[in-house]
């Protein structure tokens, strides 16, 4: 063997070993095992910002009971009056559904009681019970126009309205089913004016301000 033969030789001797080595090192190194979780501690879990809507003061048929359970012949107690429901209108208009209630305080002073689910005034609010008591006012022949009222020195704005149909039940004065126009007006302090009358017939009036909740008992009947 020449000198040349033998120092390549060697070369690539010493190459092979260091080939070999790099080899054994990259694959014990791919092959580690990776650090454990450590004891006791579970990974993070998402965080939930979103917070549930707190409750009201009161909560309707838990805290006070549900106007809407109110039928026919029951005696209420409202705003510390206490009044028999003689007959009840159950109204539709453009899915939208309330009921009207007559009311007979025995002074022969009649009322309508109005009960309607509306939907939350901002996006994300709760829908609510507004309840209403109906007191008639004399409006002097007026009719409602599509613009500002002024009765009794207040302003109302022109809100709903439109033609609802009806199924009456009880004493009502008014036909078993039909067809009632109505017109709604609103004032700057919350009170409530209201056209209505049967197709064909005059119009009457009444005003109305919203019932704080828990407002109206109803009375448990004796057996």
């Amino acid at each position: 063997m020449t000198p040349v033969i033998a120092v390549i030789l060697g070369l690539s001797a010493i190459t092979l070993v260091l080939l070999l080595g790099a080899f054994f090192a990259t694959t014990r190194q791919g092959r580690e095992p990776r650090e454990p979780e450590p004891s006791g501690e579970s990974p993070p879990q998402p965080v939930d910002v979103e917070q549930p809507p707190q409750p009201s003061a009161g909560q309707v048929g838990i805290d006070y009971p549900d106007p809407r359970m109110i039928k026919v012949g029951d005696t209420i107690d409202c705003q510390g009056v206490r009044s028999r429901v003689l007959g009840a209108m159950y109204l539709s208009w453009q899915g939208s559904q309330w009921t009207e209630y007559l009311l007979d305080d025995g002074t022969r002073r009649y009322q309508w009681l109005s009960i309607e689910a509306r939907p939350g005034l901002a996006l994300g609010d709760l829908p609510h019970l507004e309840v209403l008591l109906w007191t008639s006012v004399p409006t002097q022949g007026m009719v409602p126009a599509k613009t500002t009222l002024s009765v009794e020195g207040v302003d109302f704005f022109p809100g709903d309205r439109g033609t609802a149909a009806f199924r009456a039940e009880g004493v009502t004065s008014m036909p078993e089913r039909g067809l009632l126009d109505f017109a709604d007006y609103r004032a700057a302090d919350g009170r409530l004016l209201s056209f209505e009358r049967l197709q064909g017939q005059r119009w009457s009036s009444s005003y109305a301000q919203p019932l704080p909740p828990g407002t109206i008992r109803i009375q448990e009947k004796k057996v």
